[in-house]
Formats: structure tokens, C-alpha cells, sequence
């Protein structure tokens, strides 16, 4: 069975619309490419197997899809060395990239394609790794239950009047890994150890592996808020519109750090033989079509300046992003760890 018939009505018209713009000459493949590529992704398969599966079909390069834990990946490639069979790492966080790239695991890039279309703050300076789509740490609400005008930034969530209220993500996530080192830049170690101590007391047992369990307990009136990346707010919506959830974009008030974002990218195995290939593949991911399939399937912000979110998201201008830049996440990571730890989040 075709990846076409895999897919949702909306999906499957989405994309076949887009493989009409590639042949129109939107995406033209510009070498000779080998038959197959092996990807090492830490992403959901179902969030980037359509996107791989439109490269198939536009460019009849097929894709081996190895997914797991970003850190298993990482750490693979490291005990694999040269004999990795991996042609690409997709992570869906820049910190992970940026690991890879500090330990020599990744294929600089100088590519006209990905310096038109993707802003330099989403890629490294060597674009060793380059950004796909953009993310960030939002508060989701239940409308029954809070106000929006109750929390302005995620460090309320530490106030104790949100005690047994709120859902966040495990201690193993990189999307709280990610968010804490933003912090932790922003406020120092010891306000973020209070903020931390807060989140562990008010959550108690309501602590989950993946943020779709939390934005379902936040639906379901089991808490008020919870902590998640945007698009699971807005993916839940799409199949459930009638859900009394929202989203509130923190810390924009005076003063404040602003909306803490990261970013799902790739990388090129620096010991891969297949380098036209995952450059294709590459061209392709940030190209207009490639980045329109990540907002509409997926309901990430593109990165490409020319392509436009999800209507539903709030709109991208409309908020400030936190300052820490996306290559400060790999040094940031030890020490945050060892404050989650410290903390005893689980």
C-alpha cells in the first residue's frame, strides 16, 4: 500500500498538492542521487514519516528510518564511528545537534539552498545542522478551569496555589532539558532550582513521558495546566475542536525572558557515502514545499521566512522568542542536569 492511502483525506490532498507544486519545478532534484538513504531520527515516525515519504515519491530515493531516543542515537553514532550505516541524524532538538556536531559526527555544509531559506540563528555556524521547524514551550490550559490572564509566565507554575494542578513532562525529556537551560541562562541556578522545586511539588504523581498524555490530562479537567510544546495543543485540537483547552504564550510581559523556542532539525553523517543524496534530502526539507508540510501536517512554525504557520498558532509576530541562542543548548545541558537532579524530578 502506498504512503498515499496511509494517510487522512486532509493529508493525503495536502500532499499530493504539494507533489504537483515539485513537478511543476518547485523542488528539482539538481544531481544524480543514490537509491537509498538511512536516517537516524529521534523524531515521533509519525510526525516526519509523510514528509520522507513525499522525497520518496518526488524523488524516488528510498528512505531507511531507524527511530529512537535523540541521546541513544547520539551516542550510537559515537560508538559507531565509521562504520555507522547512518546518512543523516534528524533530532527535535538543536541541543542534540549540536553534541553531535561538537564530537566531529557531523558533515559541514555549504549550501546555497539552506543560507536562502533558513535564518543563521536556526543553524550552526558551520551548518553542520541545519533547523526544520520551529518549536515552543507553551502553558496549556483547561478553559474551565483558568483564566488566561492567571499565568503570565511558566515560572507561576511554581506559585503554590497551583498545587495538584498542573502536568509536566519527565525528567528524561529534552524539550525540559532545553527549557530549563533557558532558564537557567536567563535567571541563574538558584531561581531556577526554586522554579524546579515548585514544578516537582505542585505536580506530585502528574509527571509523563510524553506531552500528549499531558495535554489529554489537561482536556480531561485531571489538571489545569500543563507544560508542552505548542504543537500538541494544536494537533489535539485539529482532531478534537470541541476540547475546552488554550494556549498561553508565556513570559511576554515587561521584563520578561520571552517564549523559550527550540527547533527540530538535520545533520549530515560526516562519514556518509551517499553525500549528493542526504544533500538532496536536505534541499528538500528546507525548501517552501518541504517547510509547508511541516506547518500544515504537523503544525510547527516554519522556518523558511516565505512560508506561512497553521492560521490556528498564535501568530509568530506577535510574541518575543528568549534570547539564548539555539548553540548554547549542547554546553547548557550538563549543568541543567545536574540541577534536575539535584532537584529529584523523576
Amino acid at each position: 500500500m502506498s504512503f498515499v492511502h496511509t494517510l487522512s483525506a486532509s493529508r493525503r490532498t495536502i500532499l499530493l498538492s504539494l507533489l504537483l507544486l515539485f513537478l511543476a519545478g518547485i523542488f528539482v532534484p539538481s544531481s544524480p542521487a543514490a537509491d537509498s538513504l538511512t536516517i537516524y531520527s529521534g523524531r515521533s515516525e509519525r510526525l516526519i514519516k509523510p514528509v520522507l515519504d513525499a522525497f520518496t515519491a518526488t524523488t524516488g530515493i528510498k528512505i531507511e528510518l531507524l527511530s529512537s531516543g535523540t541521546t541513544e542515537l547520539v551516542n550510537r553514532l559515537k560508538a559507531e564511528g565509521d562504520r555507522t550505516s547512518a546518512d543523516l541524524l534528524i533530532t527535535n532538538d538543536a541541543g542534540s545537534l549540536e553534541l553531535a556536531r561538537t564530537a566531529g559526527l557531523l558533515h559541514p555544509l555549504n549550501m546555497r539552498e539552506v543560507e536562502r531559506a533558513i535564518p543563521p540563528q536556526f543553524r550552526a555556524s558551520d551548518n553542520a545542522w541545519v533547523g526544520l521547524s520551529g518549536r515552543f514551550w507553551i502553558v496549556v490550559y483547561n478553559t474551565t478551569m483558568v483564566k488566561p490572564d492567571q499565568v503570565k509566565s511558566l515560572l507561576d507554575l511554581a506559585d503554590p496555589k497551583w498545587k495538584d494542578k498542573i502536568a509536566i513532562p519527565n525528567s528524561g525529556s529534552e524539550y525540559l532539558q532545553a527549557g530549563v537551560s533557558v532558564i537557567r541562562a536567563t535567571y541563574g541556578d538558584e531561581k531556577t532550582k526554586q522554579f524546579l522545586q515548585g514544578l516537582k511539588t505542585n505536580a506530585d504523581s502528574q509527571v509523563y513521558q510524553k506531552s500528549s498524555q499531558i495535554v489529554d490530562a489537561v482536556a480531561k479537567g485531571q489538571v489545569a495546566l500543563g507544560i508542552v510544546n505548542h504543537y500538541y495543543v494544536y494537533r489535539h485540537l485539529a482532531a478534537q475542536p470541541g476540547t475546552p483547552i488554550a494556549v498561553v504564550m508565556p513570559d511576554q510581559q515587561e521584563g520578561g525572558m520571552g517564549a523559550i523556542m527550540n527547533v527540530a532539525g538535520v545533520g549530515i553523517i560526516k562519514t556518509t557515502k551517499r553525500l549528493d543524496s542526504a544533500k538532496l534530502l536536505v534541499e528538500f526539507l528546507v525548501a517552501q514545499a518541504g517547510q509547508k508540510l511541516f506547518a500544515d501536517l504537523d503544525k510547527e512554525y516554519p522556518l523558511h521566512q516565505d512560508v506561512k504557520a497553521d492560521p490556528a498558532l498564535v501568530e509568530r509576530k506577535s510574541f518575543r522568542a528568549a534570547l539564548v541562542p539555539l548553540s548554547k543548548l549542547a554546553e547548557l545541558r550538563e549543568p541543567t542536569l545536574t540541577l534536575i537532579e539535584q532537584v529529584g524530578l523523576r
